[in-house]
């Protein structure tokens, strides 16, 4: 990076970004200027970045579905592939409906949702206190109430049987998988946020197993996936008591599986 005392630039900070390994550079280059103060800022945010952290953790914000959403350091950062969950999960919202994004992290499903469909009542829940903290800026705007615990648990008891639409970005990279993920993702974002178990999808078993009795009649629990797994997704639903159907898109590079309460 060039000294202090030279002012950086749109073409040194692509460079620099470049250089470091930023497949985006251009457009992060971009973004950095956009959001720095001033030029000390700026170098102080170029550097984080090329140290490796997440640009969404810098930048203080995520871009997801059109939305731009609060974010903060160790707090996972949704992907772009998500949006395909979050667009299954808005065609199938209803206005009025009750929605649960459950292992919320930012809140970006409940917020894409909310944003989206008119007059849901939106509930949420992580086990990381980071994450419903962030979370809790974003969605209360929408109305939405979030909760601190281990999935289901922290949740009324009131809201069995009445969930419309169960959305949820669980975990699923299996746990020999993690060390070769980029490391702006296994070193800054959770690790419960990543880690699946060993074949990605212990988190998913205990959804499955509980979704039944949370969700109203013809409500539908939906959960990203990868193409390999999402045939065993799709059969875990089908145990407990509920029609699954495998959804991908080529574009986002992205698989999702719905299940159905008849």
């Amino acid at each position: 990076m060039p000294p202090p005392s030279v002012p950086l630039t749109e073409g040194s900070l692509v460079l620099t970004l470049r250089a470091a390994g930023c497949v985006f550079a251009e457009e992060e280059a971009r973004l950095l200027l956009a959001a720095a103060a001033d030029q000390d800022e700026l170098a102080a945010m170029v550097r984080r970045r090329t140290e490796g952290f997440p640009l969404e953790h810098i930048l203080g914000y995520v871009e997801f579905c059109g939305l731009q959403l609060e974010i903060g350091a160790g707090v996972f950062v949704p992907r772009r592939r998500t949006e395909l969950l979050a667009g299954q999960a808005i065609r199938r919202t209803g206005p009025g409906a009750t929605v649960l994004d459950l292992c919320c992290g930012c809140g970006a499903l409940g917020a894409a949702v909310s944003a989206a469909v008119p007059g849901i009542a939106l509930y949420a829940s992580d086990i990381d206190s980071a994450a419903v903290a962030c979370a809790r800026r974003n969605l209360v705007p929408w109305g939405g109430r979030v909760f601190q615990g281990n999935l289901f648990e922290p949740l009324p008891a009131a809201l069995r049987g009445g969930v419309d639409i169960l959305v949820s970005n669980t975990p699923y990279v299996p746990t020999g998988r993690i060390r070769m993920m980029p490391p702006e993702a296994r070193l800054h974002e959770p690790l419960a946020a990543l880690d699946g178990g060993a074949d990605g999808l212990d988190i998913q078993r205990r959804v499955a197993a509980e979704a039944y009795r949370w969700l109203a009649p013809g409500g539908h629990v939906l959960v990203e996936a990868s193409e390999a797994q999402a045939p065993v997704s799709a059969g875990l639903f089908a145990e407990h008591g509920l029609r699954p159907a495998v959804i991908a898109s080529g574009e986002l590079d992205a698989t999702i599986v719905v299940g159905t309460r008849a």
